[in-house]
């Protein structure tokens, strides 16, 4: 009998041994951004309408940083191999309401299987390979999403997501790394239909950044017309809609190519830059006969004149193209300026100010065929509160505190 008690001793020691080394290499972390400003806008209006607006001031919820709380767990596998997960949700603090309807974890879903020498594969609802390779140099950077370009049409934020998104990135190999992303849509009897893909590869050596990346959006319903609720870049509907993109929001197709890079000159100086091209393309449903064609180019100064400050300022230029009967094309011009404060390291209060200059046509409500003067939508913070005459003036000041 007491051998037996010894060997049960002995055997439960020798499992505990085991456990515990696992246990030690597992994680799961919560963490979360609560963010919230005033914010003052000279003239606002709804999405394709030129009538006189009002100046309108309010509570804006993550301007800086979008709301979120999110878990994330790693597991050790060991030979340098993880699984990663993470599911992290949006939220208005203004209101305590979800940031997208019906989905708890809108911002991110995923789970990664990454070793050092093989890269990353990911699965779920996440960012496009896109945006992740252009990622550093985009000018939401230091200029969050008033920065953004018009619209944040080209998709340099973090607004855009796909879901049933299937990614794999490689380890950095001598400076470069590429990433390839395909979203399923889930349409039965069609792979294409809805369904998303894009590429990227990116360079950084020492202060020196570039990269380039492509991307296709798929609208789930047939030849074009109303964004179907099966396409895989969805987030309670079509996003990135505003007074830049309105009037072409039935596409078949959208198309983006980007290239941006940076240069750090020290550790208080560094500059970006980025260029885009985004095309909307019409099916026989789309309700516009020409493909669309915005081209966009900017540049971000960054400095860092003491430990706790940060300030930047970026202005951007986007042309569209002489289609669909308009002749006198959309044209945009923003200018942005941005200070932060760190009270802490993970507390900080800010500033920015933006402005957006629109000159030329474009087209009104889709289905109505009507040509309107373009009105602005500073970056991605006021798309769906676009300003009524051609130019538009937003201040915000708020405070946001990470954990």
């Amino acid at each position: 009998m007491l051998a037996k008690r010894v060997a049960r001793f002995a055997l439960g020691t020798s499992l505990s041994l085991c456990v515990v080394p696992v246990l030690a290499q597992t994680s799961v972390t919560l963490y979360g951004i609560v963010d919230t400003s005033i914010t003052y806008q000279n003239s606002q209006t709804t999405l394709g309408s030129t009538t006189p607006g009002h100046s309108n001031v309010r509570m804006q919820s993550g301007v800086w940083n979008g709301d979120r709380f999110g878990l994330r767990g790693v597991e050790d596998l060991g030979g340098g191999t993880q699984v990663v997960f993470v599911l992290e949700s949006g939220f208005n603090l203004a209101t305590g309401g979800q940031q997208f309807t019906n989905a708890m974890f809108g911002r991110q879903a995923r789970i990664d299987l990454t070793n050092q020498s093989s890269g990353t594969f990911s699965a779920g609802r996440q960012y496009s390979s896109y945006y992740t390779m252009l990622s550093p140099w985009v000018p939401a950077y230091y200029l969050t999403g008033y920065g953004s370009h018009p619209g944040d049409l080209d998709g340099m934020d973090t607004y855009y997501r796909s879901n049933n998104a299937v990614t794999y990135t490689t380890p950095n190999l001598y400076g470069f790394t590429a990433s390839g992303q395909y979203a399923l849509a889930g349409v039965p009897g069609s792979l294409n239909q809805g369904s998303t893909w894009s590429a990227g590869l990116q360079y950084k050596v020492n202060g020196f950044g570039l990269a380039a990346a492509f991307w296709r959006i798929n609208n789930s319903t047939p030849g074009g017309g109303p964004y179907g609720a099966d396409s895989s870049v969805n987030s309670s509907g079509q996003q990135g809609v505003s007074a830049i993109t309105n009037g072409f929001n039935q596409a078949q197709a959208q198309q983006r190519f980007a290239v941006d890079g940076g240069y750090v000159f020290n550790s208080s100086w560094d500059i970006s830059f980025a260029y885009s091209n985004v095309q909307y393309i019409p099916g026989i449903n789309s309700k516009f006969t020409d493909t669309a064609v915005w081209n966009t180019a900017g540049t971000v100064l960054h400095w860092k004149p003491t430990v706790a400050l940060d300030l930047a300022t970026g202005y951007s230029y986007t042309w569209a193209s002489k289609a669909n009967g308009i002749s006198d094309a959309a044209k945009y011009h923003q200018i942005v300026l941005s200070q932060y404060y760190a009270l802490s390291k993970r507390t900080g209060l800010y500033a920015l100010e933006g402005f957006q200059r629109a000159l030329g046509k474009t087209l009104g409500n889709p289905g109505t065929g009507t040509i309107i003067n373009a009105t602005p939508a500073i970056g991605d913070s006021f798309q769906g509160t676009p300003g009524a005459s051609r130019s538009m003036v937003a201040v915000s000041l708020g405070i946001v505190s990470k954990f």
